[in-house]
């Protein structure tokens, strides 16, 4: 029997030893790929995905991010030692009907429970389809029968049921990195069934959290017939699937001493300069609907206005780069962001005083660790959200001595394993200000013995682990059927 994700870490890492066995490589699909690899300073997803692939030997293959006349029908390859990255162009129609239409116009919504802003067209779910057929048509020739393949988020859900199509009987892996919608809300989907089954090509699939998990069986299980078979293995569609939870984690160390190192670089004088004795509050975000940024900023408006003590004294930085500008979801929450920190900082700013710093544009990881660590208080408050790394970076950034406070929305994965945050409801206005005062009051005690505990459950479920746990349970599962 498979075994459970309960797994003893020895029986996990000698399943890792046999996956990285010379004859069976790992191939990684993500909708984008990060040509030869992100720079060592850049941590995150994209940097432990490379740190597997140069463990075992192997392929990173996806959309190289460029939009083209006419779709590559041949990966552009670039090999470097063990690992080859392989990656193919869009064309303008692939681009708009697979990732602008209903990668994230339907699919992002909907597992954001976002129902109403759903806008599906059978052209984009055809788009979708094809493009996911063009990347199992091109990947075919490369793929090696032992090979251990790992297919990321919500954009290739089909992958898995187009190489099987193709005769390809590797073990497949699917990991969704975004939350996985209540079965009634799945439901909404028109195609919902049909994309059930497409997930059930493969032989492992990973979520964030139990919820995630209890939705995808919960619908199979209610709505497609399927048959329990226990420790997470289910027969569905003709097959027997496995479901577990993996929460992601971080680079832990690395990044406690990025931001240890960023602590007198230029950027964080000019930032201590321009604070001067003031609190800093920070929130870094992708400027998306789902993060509950115009709930954070009225939250930060409803402090000011009921605790007047905290007028002039707290600083509130909200970095928000741009994303999918394209989609109008998009332009909407970037004017009402706007308008919203005019209104706040007109009310309550003063000639000297700033209360909210709102920037659309990104930093260099470095620079953002250092800024993490100056903050006494991390808020983040999405609506939805399948993990947020943001809260398990800001934690392992703070200083030991003197560490701050994480205000962690009770809807983001991470508070599923953070539970010594000051948890809030974001969706709760007076609620969140209260939690934001609470932060901003603790005693250092107080915060220190948060700020412990927080820091061992990271350190303990770091990226290193996440990735060698699903790998060893991927290795496990059985062959493709």
């Amino acid at each position: 029997m498979i075994e459970s994700a309960g797994m003893h870490l020895d029986r996990a890492n000698f399943v890792w030893e046999y996956a990285t066995d010379e004859n069976r490589r790992l191939v990684v699909v993500s909708n984008r790929v990060a040509v030869e690899g992100p720079k060592p300073d850049s941590g995150g997803l994209a940097f432990a995905i490379r740190a597997a692939l140069e463990s075992s030997g192997g392929i990173w293959f996806g959309w190289s991010g460029r939009v083209a006349d006419h779709a590559a029908s041949e990966p552009e390859t670039i090999a470097k030692g063990p690992l080859t990255w392989a990656t193919l162009d869009l064309s303008q129609r692939d681009f708009d009907e697979y990732y602008l239409g209903f990668a994230n116009r339907v699919l992002w919504p909907l597992f954001h429970l976002r129902a109403g802003l759903v806008d599906y067209s059978r052209r984009d779910f055809a788009g979708y389809l094809r493009v996911n057929r063009m990347f199992a048509r091109a990947l075919t020739p490369m793929l090696r029968p032992q090979d251990l393949v790992w297919v990321h988020d919500y954009h290739l859900i089909p992958l898995g049921r187009e190489l099987r199509r193709l005769d390809q009987g590797q073990q497949l892996g699917f990991f969704l990195h975004t939350p996985f919608p209540p079965a009634e809300v799945w439901r909404v989907l028109p195609n919902h069934r049909d994309l059930a089954e497409a997930l059930c090509a493969y032989n492992l699939i990973g979520f964030q959290t139990e919820s995630d998990l209890h939705g995808f069986c919960d619908y199979l299980l209610r709505w497609a017939g399927a048959e329990d078979l226990g420790h997470g293995v289910l027969r569905a569609f003709g097959r027997i699937v496995r479901a577990d939870v993996f929460p992601v984690g971080i680079d832990v160390s690395t990044l406690a001493a990025q931001a240890e190192a960023a602590d007198g670089s230029r950027h964080m004088r000019r930032l201590r300069q321009s604070l001067g004795d003031r609190t800093m509050m920070i929130g870094v975000d992708r400027l998306d609907y789902s993060k509950g940024l115009p709930a954070r900023f009225a939250a930060f408006g409803r402090l000011l206005e009921a605790y007047p003590e905290t007028r002039g004294r707290v600083t509130f930085l909200q970095i928000a780069p741009t994303s999918r500008s394209e989609v109008p979801e998009y332009q909407e929450i970037r004017r009402i962001l706007a308008a919203s920190a005019g209104d706040i900082n007109g009310r309550y700013g003063e000639f000297d005083w700033t209360p909210l710093r709102y920037i659309n544009k990104s930093f260099n990881h470095h620079i953002l660790t250092g800024f993490f660590r100056a903050a006494r208080l991390g808020v983040v408050t999405p609506l939805r959200d399948g993990m947020n790394l943001v809260a398990k970076e800001y934690v392992a950034c703070q200083p030991e001595a003197d560490p701050g406070v994480l205000v962690l929305s009770c809807f983001a994965g991470a508070a599923r394993e953070l539970g010594e945050a000051v948890v809030v409801n974001p969706h709760d206005i007076e609620g969140m200000a209260e939690g934001i005062r609470q932060g901003l009051t603790m005693s250092r005690g107080e915060r220190k013995e948060r700020w412990t505990a927080m820091m061992a459950t990271i350190a303990r479920n770091d990226i290193t682990r996440w990735r060698q746990r699903f790998i060893a349970a991927l290795a496990n599962s059985g062959a493709g059927q």
